[in-house]
């Protein structure tokens, strides 16, 4: 039952490499998100630069304001586009790590059951009881985490549902404010 050099040895190791994990998936994350910022600045530049130049060369009040409209609908594209950019980066980042939590969760579990099987071999007459106890316990623990794993799953779901639904409504509304605006105009 008691630890020998070997298993310290193998459980700091497969440690430090969940640790590695960890850094490598958040450092990959960032570097994405560094990227998307990047880009995203560089491509606000030239779309300011050119709107400006658009803007300048309206030759009435009436050509202003519909220019003003028409370059609304791209700019707001855009957003949302860097706003489901960052969302994917993130959900992908959170899934990756809930993936290596529940390894680890599985790994840990597996481990307290074989030291509890141990345990049981060793233990005295009449024992059985509180071990069956322990083995009920870590079983109902088992179930809520499960429980509360499906529940935050589809919690995520109805989550990235609504936000969906609510970016394409913004985008057409204001797609379907666009036209409106240049026949007023």
């Amino acid at each position: 039952m008691y630890t020998t050099p070997e298993q310290m040895s193998g459980a700091n190791k497969a440690n430090v490499e969940t640790m590695l994990t960890i850094a490598n998936t958040t450092f990959a994350s960032a570097e994405r998100l560094a990227a998307l910022n990047l880009n995203t600045a560089r491509v606000m530049l030239e779309d300011i630069v050119g709107n400006a130049k658009a803007l300048m060369g309206a030759k009435d009040v009436q050509e202003l304001m519909a220019l003003q409209t028409s370059l609304a609908q791209p700019a707001l594209e855009k957003a949302v586009a860097y706003s489901r950019s960052v969302y994917e980066i993130t959900t992908q980042t959170q899934e990756e790590l809930a993936k290596l939590a529940e390894a680890q969760y599985a790994e840990v579990n597996k481990n307290v059951s074989t030291a509890l099987d141990k345990a049981a071999k060793n233990a005295p007459a009449g024992s059985d009881v509180a071990v069956a106890a322990v083995k009920s316990a870590i079983a109902a623990a088992n179930s809520a985490y499960d429980s509360m794993n499906k529940a935050a799953k589809q919690v995520t779901e109805m989550a990235e549902a609504n936000v969906a639904a609510a970016t394409s409504a913004t985008v057409k509304a204001v797609g379907s404010a666009a036209p409106k605006a240049k026949r007023a105009a």
